[in-house]
């Protein structure tokens, strides 16, 4: 549900806060254990010509499988999990705040093609299935493109409330904001519908919380035909689970980005909720919070779809879910101006962070880019060419190298109405100098790559 578009903004050290009569507490974070002990997930990770083998199981390839090993390196690295980092660091928040849900993380990345779009009501034709939006191993079985793929099997374990973290692939552009591979965290509050009548009393009991709370809530969603109550749904049942989904979401908020607004004489957390549409939810909502000067998206959330729940075995239980990127807030409450930050080992990054702690992160290096255009004519049928194949293979050549790939020229021959485009590769290396030399080979085996296998001439 979440974007992961991160707007580069700054935040000032911070502690983690409660609200009480207008004022923030320091709260210590205790440890958070997880339910399950795990293990690295893919041990074993190895591509060959006619099949990936992933941790014991051989999925053989056919005109689907379009994974490189960039992307398969990435498979055990589990930074959401390690303690101090600070996209494991947020997980942690957020589960502390929704302290009576059951943390879940699932114990591979491989979901079935079923799972991660027609279990969720995908449409045939939605972008997100192509090959150039989603990484396949072929044509049944892909690496989740996001956390929703696990809904139904956590539904189905009998949970009411639980919190699931996991990473997830999706081939993009090349940004300081965008990787192919980045984090989850998906949220879901269901109820007997038996129960449902106590919905307002809960509410009433969420309301008097975030009155003692410095927030502004600017809210004009209205329940209308392009963001519609499910038809089977009771619409004073739907409203206040809407109700209970939203003062849940304006606490967590506030709690991760109140501490301004605690301050004696300071302005009021300023919140805005928007109508969305997503696949799995109806009525939903995006949420956005205003900071640093501009609004933020946030988040992604709405009522389950009950088709879903009747699906996961549960067809008398109704509620709401949300969808969050982990990356996406932290580089915005930490202050990390480069999505590839992450992804490091370099200690100069990871002794920054202290478990339960949001700090703001202090470069340590600056190393100058090195840039190289690149020009070609696009293949007799342009439709053949996407972006993302491009960048793919960029990626897997210079991997964290890379720091942007932009298009800064188009052009189509006047006569014979070829179409060209050229792309400036921005290579920069986060710990050292790179030399010249080092830059021209990368782009040399780009150029090579490019030409072989989408069918491009070099200008």
């Amino acid at each position: 549900m979440a974007s992961r578009i991160a707007p580069r903004l700054l935040v000032s050290s911070s502690r983690l806060f409660t609200c009480s009569r207008g004022r923030l507490i320091p709260i210590p974070l205790l440890p958070r254990i997880s339910p399950v002990t795990l293990t690295p997930r893919f041990q074993s990770t190895i591509s060959s010509p006619d099949s990936y083998k992933l941790s014991g199981t051989t999925y053989s390839k056919d005109t689907y499988s379009n994974i490189p090993s960039s992307i398969l390196d990435k498979l055990d690295r589990n930074l959401h999990l390690l303690p101090s980092h600070p996209i494991s660091i947020l997980r942690q928040i957020v589960e502390d705040h929704f302290s009576s849900y059951t943390p879940l993380v699932p114990s591979s990345a491989v979901v079935s093609v079923h799972q991660n779009f027609d279990e969720l009501g995908f449409p045939p034709d939605h972008p997100g299935r192509s090959l150039t939006d989603s990484y396949y191993l072929n044509r049944d079985y892909m690496l989740r493109t996001h956390t929703s793929a696990h809904e139904v099997e956590s539904y189905k374990k009998g949970l009411n409330r639980w919190l699931l973290s996991a990473d997830v692939y999706r081939r993009d552009e090349i940004d300081s904001s965008h990787y192919p591979v980045f984090h989850q965290m998906e949220g879901t509050h269901i109820w007997d519908n038996s129960e449902l009548h106590n919905l307002p009393a809960l509410n009433a009991e969420l309301e008097k919380k975030l009155e003692e709370c410095n927030i502004l809530i600017e809210d004009e969603t209205v329940i209308s035909p392009s963001n519609p109550y499910q038809a089977h749904h009771d619409p004073i049942h739907a409203e206040q689970i809407t109700r209970h989904l939203k003062h849940s979401l304006n606490s967590l908020i506030f709690r991760l980005f109140g501490h301004h607004a605690s301050q004696k004489g300071a302005e009021p957390l300023k919140v805005r909720w928007i109508e969305a549409y997503f696949p799995f939810t109806t009525p939903s909502y995006e949420v956005e919070v205003y900071w640093n000067g501009q609004w933020l998206e946030l988040l992604g959330c709405g009522v389950v779809m009950q088709k879903t729940l009747d699906l996961s075995d549960v067809p008398k239980k109704s509620g709401w879910a949300f969808g969050l990127g982990l990356e996406r807030l932290s580089m915005v409450l930490f202050s990390i101006p480069d999505i590839r930050l992450f992804w490091t080992s370099d200690p100069r990054f990871l002794d920054q962070f202290k478990q339960g702690e949001i700090t703001t992160f202090q470069p340590y290096s600056k190393y100058p880019p090195c840039y190289k255009d690149m020009s070609f004519w696009l293949p007799p049928s342009s439709s053949a060419f996407h972006e993302n194949d491009y960048c793919e293979i960029v990626r897997d050549v210079a991997g964290d190298l890379i720091e942007s790939v932009t298009l800064i020229d188009e052009f189509t021959h006047p006569k014979t109405n070829r179409k060209s485009k050229c792309y400036r590769l921005n290579y920069r290396h986060m710990d050292r100098n790179l030399s010249n030399e080092e830059v021209n080979e990368l782009q040399d085996q780009v150029q090579r790559r490019v030409v072989e296998e989408m069918g491009i001439e070099m200008r």
